[in-house]
Formats: structure tokens, sequence, C-alpha cells
């Protein structure tokens, strides 16, 4: 399953991402974690240090690499210069898969060991000085896009996203990427108002949306949720010491964790299971060409000087046997 965090900045929906993503390796499930993030805290959250954070590999920084690895035989793709973050996979193409190696996860992956448990931590990389004024936030999470357009994950198997803050991934059809979606909102109107922005923009694309209530501190608290954001609203979670104590650096393992918030975390995951039945693939994958189509148009074809369109392979689709997996090659 594929599954997002989103919420307004300071809403805690990277320590709720780390959290699920600890619940879920500490049951062994293969997970793929993913800061996609231009403030990069996962990392941190999940228990690395600053400095091990920072030293993680950007994948906006092995572009190159992952779209030649991913257009593989793909006859409608001539080059990898002239894919870009929206290309969709056809016949030919390299598909990425959870439980394998390859040369996208050795050049942009590290595994980080938890307790207990272990997940491949993937980021899309900081802004750089370089960057300043000449480049934006979405030139970052290209790369993730790109790989979202080309992962074949099935039951039992998780990719966990931590988004960017507020409505920016309405800026590219990144948002309908996911079987599920985890809207973090605190108690307030600014916490309920980035639910409306994603509610409003994602209706007519079949975006799976639940809501998490963070720092609910009591009743009147849990009631402001419920009138706001009605049945969206999946479970709440309050005060924790434990992650307190994480965020200064000293957490205890993960099993102290207070229990309502493991029972929280559980919910979760049901939620998350409970989507992969609904999972529809055609739609998925014409989504995909759908936004592909839009970004040739808008400025794809005039920054590659080719016609993006003719990159839609009209006869695949994403998860089915049209496209066998090719051997990694190095």
């Amino acid at each position: 399953m594929k599954i997002a965090f989103v919420g307004k900045g300071g809403s805690g929906k990277t320590t709720l991402s780390s959290l699920f993503v600890r619940h879920l390796a500490a049951t062994e499930s293969p997970v793929v974690a993913v800061d996609a993030d231009i403030n990069q805290h996962l990392g941190v959250a999940l228990g690395l240090t600053e400095a091990e954070a920072a030293a993680l590999p950007a994948m906006g920084a092995h572009l190159p690499l992952i779209k030649e690895y991913l257009r593989g035989s793909n006859p409608r793709i001539a080059s990898a210069e002239t894919m870009i973050k929206t290309t969709p996979p056809g016949a030919g193409s390299r598909l990425l898969r959870v439980r394998e190696d390859n040369p996208v996860y050795e050049a942009c992956a590290r595994q980080v060991r938890l307790d207990p448990g272990e997940v491949r931590l993937m980021a899309t990389g900081p802004f750089t000085e370089a960057d300043l004024g000449v480049a934006c936030y979405h030139s970052k999470v290209g790369a993730v896009e790109l790989c979202l357009n080309h992962l074949v994950d099935g039951a039992g198997e998780y990719v966990v996203v931590d988004m960017t803050a507020g409505s920016d991934s309405f800026a590219s059809g990144m948002f309908t990427r996911f079987d599920m979606t985890f809207l973090v909102a605190e108690p307030t109107r600014k916490g309920v108002s980035v639910y409306r922005q994603y509610k409003e923009y994602a209706r007519d694309f079949g975006v799976a949306l639940k809501v998490v209530g963070n720092k609910v501190q009591g009743p009147d608290d849990l009631d402001f949720l419920r009138q706001e954001v009605g049945d969206d609203l999946l479970v709440t979670v309050g005060h924790s010491d434990w992650v307190r104590a994480m965020e200064k650096g000293r957490p205890p393992r993960f099993e102290r964790l207070e229990p309502e918030n493991h029972r929280a975390l559980r919910t979760l995951r049901e939620a998350a299971d409970a989507s992969y039945a609904r999972r529809d693939r055609h739609r998925y994958t014409s989504q995909m060409v759908h936004f592909h189509l839009r970004n040739a148009e808008s400025w794809g074809n005039a920054k590659t000087g080719a016609d993006l369109a003719a990159q839609v392979d009209p006869d695949f689709v994403l998860g089915e046997p049209v496209a066998e997996p090719v051997a990694a090659s190095r």
C-alpha cells in the first residue's frame, strides 16, 4: 500500500508518520519510508542523528540515474533527458518493487534499524544554497513522483511518504499516487483548514482521505474535530511522554509507547490495509496519464523539445503482467 501523511506545518504529521513506520517495522512488514518534505525531519524522527539524517542521499541528486534505470527498454522514451516527473511507465519500462534490490535503492535508500525491525529510508533532499532563487520545491519531489509512478506494491507491503506541509502537493499529480492519505489535523480552525482544501481538491480524483486528530486534550477538542470533519475523522492522538522523549533524542523502547497510541496506530494500519481491496489499477494509471499530458502541454514539451504525449503506452496498466520485471543492471 502507498500511504501519505499530510497536514499543515506543525501539525505533527512527521511524528505520526514516523510512529506508523515504527509500528509497521515492529510487525516485520516490508517498508519503504520516504521523506518528501524539504524540511527533512523524518530521519531524525526515526532515530537518526542530525548528522546521519543530513548525510542521507538526496533523490533529486540522483535523478539522471533514476530516469535511466526506469526507462529500461521502453521504445516510447527516446532518452532519459526526455523523461519528466510525470512520465508514465509502459512496455519495456523497469518497475520498482518494495522487497527487491536495485540501483535506485542502492543509490538513494539507506537501511534504518529500529527497535524492533528496520526500514528503507529515502529522502528528496533539502534545498541547497545553489537552489535558492532558481529552483522550486516541486523540482525536488519530482524524483519521488517518478518512482511512485513506476512502483508496484502488493498486500502487506508499505510505502509511507511524509509529504510537504499544507496543500502544496496539489501542484503536481502526486496526491493521486496513494491508496490512503492520512491528514493530520489539530483541533483548531487553522488545523482543519488544510483538511477542507484537501477535501475540495481531491474530490474529483477518488482520493481516500482520513483525518487523524492530533494534540487532542479532551472532549471539547474531540467534539470540535467531529463537528468540523465528520465521518472522515478516523482516530485521535493525545499527549505522549514517549514522543516527548523521542523529540529529546532519548526514546524508550517502542513497546513502551502508550497503549492508547498503539491502538491508534493499529487503527491506521487497518484502514490502510482495507484500502487494498478498493485499489483500481486502471484509474491509477489513467490519472497518471492525465497529469502527464497536462504537464507535457504546460511546460514539458517546451523544456525537453519532445512530444511527451508520445510517451503514453495506451495498452499499459501498472500492476498488470503486461510489463515483466527486467533484471537490475549496474
